[in-house]
């Protein structure tokens, strides 16, 4: 390389030193002047020393206010959390409980069409050792699927011979019956069901009613 070529590529490397340098000088000079702009725009503080004594109360009832503003917020979020917390464990226990609800009311006719054909063939009668064991294994299957539905939660209703009960009970007739209290279940046409105290199904009963003799011994 010749001394001109050594100059020359000596010369750029000054200007283009001198570019950079003068490119960072104006970057701390619009950082400054946006510094002063920033500063210009916000309100000037105001010394304690120069307020009034009536705009110092202004200023403390002012805080108090907002003061009490946020406390009650904050109590309201807490409040809402809580109750947030109260109804996540209901629900949590309300599945524990009752999750298994729409599987036994899909089981319940199964129940019913087991029982039913248990009363058939007992009623028909045995005539056979072979009858007779079909009539106790499906004996023995009903067992079974009861000592299941117990361990689940599930009680049966089955009050035959029980005063009539509204919440447990749906009469779907009255009858005369001298020989039992009036307003007493004399026959279950289906059985009812409960999940863990909760009403699933209610038991299809027949209700006593007072015969006419009793209301003239009344009368």
């Amino acid at each position: 390389m010749t001394s001109s070529e050594e100059q020359k590529d000596t010369q750029s490397d000054a200007g283009e030193s001198a570019d950079s340098g003068h490119h960072q000088e104006l970057t701390i000079e619009q950082a400054a002047a946006a510094v002063a702009a920033a500063q210009s725009d916000a309100p000037a503080a105001v010394a304690l020393d120069d307020l009034s004594v009536e705009e110092l109360r202004a200023q403390t009832a002012q805080a108090i206010q907002d003061a009490d503003k946020f406390r009650d917020a904050a109590l309201r979020a807490e409040a809402e959390m809580q109750n947030v917390r109260r109804r996540a464990e209901r629900e949590v226990e309300h599945a524990v409980k009752y999750g298994v609800e729409k599987i036994l009311q899909n089981l319940l006719p199964v129940m019913d069409s087991l029982e039913k054909a248990i009363e058939s063939a007992e009623q028909a009668g045995a005539d056979t050792e072979a009858t007779q064991a079909i009539i106790e294994g499906m004996g023995l299957c009903q067992r079974l699927f009861l000592d299941v539905l117990t361990k689940e939660g599930v009680a049966v209703v089955d009050p035959h011979g029980e005063p009539f009960n509204p919440n447990l009970h749906q009469a779907i007739s009255m009858v005369e019956n001298a020989e039992v209290e009036p307003n007493s279940v004399v026959a279950v046409v289906q059985k009812g069901y409960q999940l863990n105290s909760r009403l699933v199904r209610p038991a299809m009963v027949m209700v006593a009613k007072s015969t006419n003799r009793s209301i003239d011994q009344k009368v």
